[in-house]
């Protein structure tokens, strides 16, 4: 997660065309959708550079992982993220990209996050010490847009997923 000071806000995602992605999604893998329906359309990162690179560092590279303040879900008026859940994740246009399903979540601390799910979320040199220094960073600033203070004590939701869509990026095949 790279640092950067004076983010540019993210456009509205493409609502219209996350809908028909997800129907695609849908169509191709009912038993999935039938299992959890539940899916959100969203962003990685805060600005559109951020959003690429961590879009990329999925489609294109190890990350399997996320992190996000649970005071982010709430101040969005969002439902903390289930097993099984689904978001589709938008290039830094709001174009939808693809579609991953959470397959492990756990609330931690900032403290309580160990070297394992830092690897996992493949940023950096994928170290505990970078994810640590890139995430402070980063909840730092996102906490101060929103008129927040971070807190190392806050609740992380630490989110392992598959992409499940399109066929082309997805990490193994779905019934």
């Amino acid at each position: 997660m790279a640092h950067e000071d004076q983010p540019t806000a993210l456009p509205p995602v493409d609502r219209a065309a996350a809908d028909a992605f997800w129907a695609d999604y849908a169509a191709a893998h009912p038993a999935a959708v039938a299992a959890c329906s539940d899916y959100t359309v969203e962003y990685f990162g805060d600005n559109p550079r951020l959003a690429d690179e961590l879009l990329r560092t999925v489609t294109h590279g190890p990350k399997r992982g996320t992190a996000e303040l649970t005071s982010e879900y709430r101040a969005r008026g969002d439902e903390l993220p289930r097993v099984g859940s689904h978001w589709i994740a938008c290039d830094s246009t709001g174009a939808p990209a693809i579609v991953i399903r959470s397959t492990d979540l756990r609330i931690l601390t900032f403290d309580q996050v160990d070297a394992d799910f830092a690897y996992a979320e493949g940023e950096d040199d994928r170290s505990l010490e970078s994810w640590r220094r890139e995430h402070r960073t980063y909840w730092t600033r996102t906490c101060a847009a929103r008129g927040a203070t971070w807190s190392e004590g806050d609740e992380i939701v630490c989110e392992r997923f598959s992409v499940v869509w399109p066929p082309e990026l997805a990490d193994a095949p779905q019934a």
